[in-house]
């Protein structure tokens, strides 16, 4: 697949999250045809989101679960058909593999940045958890968008800059995230 086509196929899967009130938002990534998508818990904030498409079509999102250990958000909306990520495995990432990433950075609509894993691992003073860090360019905005590695998977979701690089949520715990959360809602 060639980068353009890549990029393009990824930005159709990436999300404008808005808040229903106030004018805090950020990026989600669609995870499945039937209207889920992923974000940062930072994003949605506790509160049913109003989600934006690629083309600027509107739906009001639900919130359906909250994960605040992670930083997670599953939201739903009422629509069928959307273009949907699959999910990579974290694990398999090294140092230099390139990745992309995705986002509504300062308002720019599927901004695409591009770089290479720095490592993946605890981040010293962040506690335990393991992040996917890259050396991307993020901006406010980018949160809960997807990093993805050269074959377009999800490995990731953006979630915050710390000593330079953009750090990401592993996508192995967000897709044990979204489908406990799933289960829970069915």
């Amino acid at each position: 697949m060639q980068l353009g086509d890549l990029g393009e196929r990824l930005r159709r899967a990436t999300v404008q999250v808005r808040a229903a009130e106030g004018n805090g938002c950020g990026s989600g990534v669609i995870t499945g045809s039937m209207g889920y998508i992923v974000t940062n818990a930072h994003v949605v904030q506790g509160k049913n989101p109003v989600i934006e498409l690629w083309d600027g079509r509107r739906f009001p999102g639900r919130l359906l679960a909250l994960g605040r250990r992670h930083d997670l958000a599953l939201v739903k909306v009422d629509t069928l058909g959307l273009p949907a990520l699959e999910f990579g495995d974290s694990n398999a990432l090294r140092p230099g593999a390139m990745v992309l990433a995705v986002g509504n950075p300062l308002g720019f609509t599927g901004a695409l940045s591009m770089g290479v894993v720095h490592t993946v691992g605890p981040l010293r003073g962040l506690g335990e958890n393991r992040w996917v860090q890259a050396d991307v360019r993020l901006a406010p905005g980018n949160s809960g968008g997807p990093l993805a590695d050269a074959q377009g998977r999800v490995v990731g979701i953006n979630t915050m800059i710390a000593r330079g690089l953009a750090l990401a949520i592993p996508s192995n715990v967000v897709a044990d995230f979204v489908t406990r959360a799933r289960s829970k809602a069915a």
